[in-house]
């Protein structure tokens, strides 16, 4: 019987490993056995991470969170959570191989996926020049021209954002009006440095080791062009990992998982929750580790009051 369980690695679960390990709870983590880390390891540069004065790469930071854990004790295992039955005082998390875990507690750090194009060429582009965050990338465009995909209020927040960096950015949209709030399409609109395309979507991208441009299809007319960029910005959502979870604990109207106020509590006892899986809206590396060492602390209370 584990005390603790962390299923999902990145920087929520690191850092509530690190806290849980520190305090004698001998976590065991469960990181996917194909893409541990979470999205950081997607990212190149980050210099928006506290104490990099130099920048750090995504991959770098994740493997210093893991060793720090792991230095206090935490047992890391490259494994793919299948199912959970978290609803009795004894919590059951079944791997791939077909073996139950039973632990006192479970903090899930599950993440959330953005929401992908599915071209061609987008993965090997992701972090050289395609992007999902503009707050984690848009220095790095600096007087280039940039496009941003998408249509609602991420798309909107994040190509106004782009413009105190790039000295124009295309914002594609598919169809021919904005699904984003009025005050923001407004505001996209009127931008002296933005440019809009309507009923239009990439069609292909191209580069080889950075982005170059992309190939335009109009939804309309079904005419194809040619837009030479540096950077492509993608917002059409993003979906919480809540697979394991539902018809388990509840669930916002955002798809992530419910919690009391500013803690980590689910509303199952024992189950917390850390991390973008809980967060619409701010998805910072900062933030997910910041919700990491609540549940931790929120998990170490639960379990000495069932000592008590």
């Amino acid at each position: 019987m584990h005390q603790m369980i962390i299923i999902g690695s990145g920087p929520a679960g690191y850092t509530a490993a690190i806290y849980a390990a520190r305090a004698g709870l001998e976590p065991v983590m469960f990181a996917s056995s194909v893409a541990p880390g979470g999205e950081l390891m997607n990212t190149t540069e980050v210099e928006n991470f506290p104490g990099f004065p130099e920048g750090i790469q995504g991959p770098d930071l994740m493997q210093k969170m893991q060793e720090q854990a792991e230095k206090f004790g935490m047992k890391l295992v490259f494994d793919d959570v299948t199912a959970v039955d978290l609803a009795g005082e004894v919590k059951k998390v079944t791997t791939s191989d077909g073996t139950v875990h039973e632990a006192k507690t479970v903090i899930l750090s599950t993440g959330s996926a953005y929401r992908k194009l599915g071209l061609e060429n987008e993965e090997a582009l992701t972090g050289h020049g395609i992007s999902s965050c503009a707050t984690c990338d848009g220095f790095f465009f600096r007087d280039r021209e940039i496009a941003v995909v998408g249509g609602g209020d991420s798309a909107m927040e994040e190509a106004i954002f782009l413009t105190r960096f790039a000295s124009k950015v295309t914002i594609i949209h598919r169809r021919e009006e904005f699904r984003a709030s009025k005050i923001m399409a407004d505001r996209a609109l009127q931008h002296e440095k933005i440019e809009v395309l309507w009923n239009t979507e990439v069609h292909e991208i191209h580069g080889e080791g950075q982005l170059t441009g992309v190939t335009l299809n109009n939804t309309v007319n079904g005419e194809k062009s040619e837009l030479a960029i540096d950077g492509l910005f993608v917002a059409i959502g993003n979906d919480p990992r809540v697979s394991l979870v539902e018809g388990q604990l509840d669930l916002t109207a955002d798809g992530t998982i419910a919690v009391e106020g500013r803690s980590s509590r689910t509303s199952l006892p024992g189950v917390f929750a850390a991390g973008d899986v809980i967060d619409p809206t701010y998805r910072q590396a900062i933030t997910a580790a910041a919700s990491g060492t609540a549940a931790a602390l929120d998990a170490e209370h639960y379990l000495s009051a069932l000592d008590n």
